[in-house]
């Protein structure tokens, strides 16, 4: 690793530590070669944070050096006074992309696609092709592996990757070599589709058409791997039984942070309080049986831990398409099955630990077993309804149109608690009826 790399490295890593001011000092103490290298790697965000502390004219400077869908994201993050002020350093040709990029939403492939690729007419010969294709690599085209192949419309006729152009002979046409089976996205596809059209196709670049077929723009791996990392950071978050952060954590302030965890906090709080409330409705069957309260925490963190578990790997499925929200049902009788036998493995565990415990602290021979039999019908079952709901709960969410991550640990664990508990006492009153009569 080299020193350049090293010291950017190291800035990068203390940087969300940084006050804006000292940002600002210890990026322009950075050679023009670091800096620049350092600017890219920042998120559009931590850009914008950026050039408000700079001078205006190392705004200007260190804005230029962005393509259009990155000054276009840098643009929705800076504050509505200073995006006036971007948008003027723009060129007239840069600045009408930009406002078309603006258009779009965030979360949609116009919204991060770059509107500058390699073009060329399937009537031009391969030495006319070139010839413009090195005109385009002047203007900051995005990608020059491909060459997408558009007629007069912008309609999508074919792609060319600039190999074949280089070793094929300068009179044939483009619209010879072409290949005219082209995997695009439409514009208004989600960011998360395009990510499973490139890495399904292993491209590195996707063409972007409207609806007449017309070619809007791309999108590089690079950019998708951004957009990846972003979703990957949310879901997580929500796994946690938190709504996603705007900001990096160290620069996210006390009064957002609070906001963003207290509701599911309180939520879950509340979900608890019903399983207290669950359980005085057991109250008489728990004063006659003190036993049966010892093995409340076993049972439901055993129900609420399977649940939980399932939960993140049908949340995954759902996100990598593994799994379409039809197979509902599907995943229902294969967890069902696990549950049952998950169940019946932890109920074993626990009535030979039961059972030892008896052997050797003594005990009624006939309580014990009574004992034993709630305890491990208890788990089978808390254990297959944990998985259950764990596994179905990603599935009406997203029927709901919500982010099946909504379905945290959290959530699933405290639902299933409640379900357990009741089951529970529920399984004890029917064994132990003859003895509490």
């Amino acid at each position: 690793m080299n020193a350049t790399h090293e010291s950017i490295q190291a800035l990068r890593q203390v940087w969300s530590t940084l006050s804006p001011a000292e940002q600002a000092q210890k990026f322009s103490a950075l050679s023009s070669r670091k800096a620049k290298n350092f600017f890219h790697r920042l998120t559009p965000l931590e850009q914008s944070q950026l050039l408000m502390e700079l001078s205006p004219l190392d705004r200007r400077r260190w804005f230029l050096t962005l393509a259009p869908d990155d000054a276009a994201d840098v643009i929705q993050e800076s504050p509505l006074l200073m995006r006036r002020e971007l948008l003027d350093m723009l060129d007239v040709r840069t600045r009408r992309e930009v406002f078309h990029l603006l258009h779009y939403a965030e979360d949609v492939a116009g919204g991060i696609m770059s509107p500058r690729f390699a073009r060329v007419r399937p009537e031009a010969s391969v030495e006319e092709a070139l010839i413009a294709l090195r005109m385009q690599a002047l203007n900051q085209t995005e990608t020059i592996y491909y060459a997408y192949v558009v007629d007069r419309e912008e309609r999508l006729c074919g792609v060319i990757s600039i190999r074949e152009l280089f070793s094929a002979r300068s009179h044939i046409k483009v619209a010879d070599l072409m290949h005219t089976e082209v995997v695009s996205v439409p514009e208004d596809a989600d960011r998360e589709a395009v990510a499973k059209v490139i890495a399904h196709h292993d491209l590195l670049a996707v063409p972007v058409v409207d609806e007449q077929g017309r070619m809007k723009g791309i999108i590089t791996v690079d950019d998708i791997v951004d957009v990846l990392t972003r979703e990957a950071t949310e879901d997580i978050q929500k796994l946690g039984g938190s709504r996603a952060l705007d900001m990096p954590f160290l620069q996210t302030g006390f009064k957002a942070m609070v906001g963003k965890r207290v509701g599911w906090l309180a939520l879950l709080f509340l979900g608890a309080m019903l399983t207290a409330g669950a359980m005085s409705q057991f109250e008489e069957q728990l004063a006659e049986v003190v036993a049966l309260t010892l093995f409340v925490p076993l049972i439901i963190s055993s129900g609420g831990n399977a649940g939980s578990q399932v939960s993140t790997l049908v949340i995954r499925a759902i996100a990598l398409g593994e799994v379409r929200p039809q197979d509902w049902w599907r995943v229902a009788l294969r967890e069902i099955r696990a549950g049952l036998a998950l169940g019946g493995i932890l109920a074993s565990l626990g009535l030979i630990v039961l059972f030892l415990a008896s052997f050797f602290w003594g005990g009624d021979s006939h309580s014990t077993a009574l004992l034993a039999l709630t305890v491990g019908l208890s788990i089978i079952g808390v254990v297959t309804t944990g998985t259950l709901v764990g596994s179905l709960l990603p599935f009406v969410l997203h029927a709901l149109d919500f982010d099946p991550a909504t379905a945290s640990a959290p959530l699933v664990s405290t639902l299933v608690d409640l379900l357990g508990l009741v089951l529970y006492l529920s399984i004890a009153r029917l064994v132990f009826s003859n003895l509490l009569i």
